[in-house]
């Protein structure tokens, strides 16, 4: 198995630390690739995206409460990764504990072409695997993506909804384009995120985080942010073997939440709601 890391400056885009592979000369991992930029399935980590753009529509908000049964999209009856449904809950619930027939629910609302062209603005590569139209399957891990464009995608976020280009350079700053998302939808998603409990035996450093693993245990993700920083982590193996049994909870969460203790001492808060934000109970939802 091996690893790759990203760690950028969400406020300016600068990269301050990428790590390709666990060992450029170790040829058992194939440690001359750059998996930073190596597209893979990013399995459940684009699941915020579509919650974000959600809330930004009114079709949900934190407190809704969503329907995680069987259910069939067409010919698509999506399940989740242990074959077992909780019933009705609310959408900060289904986010956290990441539910995919909920989600799905919301990217059939939504349309999956939507979502594509959110990726691209958010400056992610998003690669379909025939080529072909992007379907339902797209916001489970059904698309090919790098770290750098997770972390990207993640930046802008944390930076209240709107884009950054990623840079390593001063030359290149700047924002990456239109508006990803509300400042009240970044902003709920990510006081859902960081609601979510820290690996166990990790303190709760309060970040916003999620974890993902893709279709046969290929990858293993783990991507978070705080009021400055955010960090992306990819774990598996080169040549796409699956690895059996690993989780993006399990291997990529504990290395995740390493990354941020080295970063710095102590973590910048995630920012207050802004003004507009709905805070209410689900019986009080209008």
């Amino acid at each position: 198995v091996s690893v790759a890391i990203l760690m950028a400056d969400a406020i300016t885009g600068e990269v301050l630390a990428r790590v390709g592979s666990a060992g450029f000369l170790d040829d058992a991992r194939a440690g001359w690739i750059d998996m930073t930029r190596a597209v893979r399935s990013p399995g459940s980590t684009l699941k915020p995206l579509v919650y974000a753009m959600a809330f930004d529509d009114g079709l949900a908000h934190p407190e809704t409460l969503l329907e995680d049964r069987p259910t069939r999209f067409g010919t698509y009856a999506p399940q989740n990764f242990d074959r077992s449904f909780r019933g009705t809950l609310r959408a900060r619930d289904a986010l956290q504990m990441s539910l995919n027939v909920p989600v799905v629910a919301l990217a059939d609302a939504l349309g999956p072409v939507r979502v594509m062209a959110a990726l691209r603005r958010a400056g992610t590569v998003a690669v379909l695997p025939d080529g072909g139209a992007p379907g339902l399957a797209v916001v489970l891990g059904g698309v090919g993506v790098t770290l750098e464009g997770q972390v990207a995608l993640y930046a802008a976020l944390a930076r209240g909804g709107v884009p950054v280009a990623l840079r390593v350079t001063p030359e290149a700053a700047g924002p990456s384009g239109a508006r990803l998302v509300s400042d009240v939808a970044a902003w709920q998603v990510a006081d859902i995120l960081a609601g979510t409990p820290p690996p166990p035996g990790l303190p709760d450093r309060r970040v916003a985080w999620k974890t993902g693993t893709s279709y046969g245990h290929r990858d293993a993700w783990a991507v978070c942010w705080d009021g400055r920083h955010v960090i992306g982590v990819w774990m598996g193996r080169a040549d796409g073997t699956p690895v059996p049994g690993i989780f993006g909870g399990d291997l990529a969460a504990p290395v995740l939440f390493e990354a941020f203790g080295r970063l710095k001492p102590a973590l910048e808060v995630l920012p207050p709601p802004p003004p507009a934000a709905l805070i209410v109970s689900s019986a009080e939802l209008p």
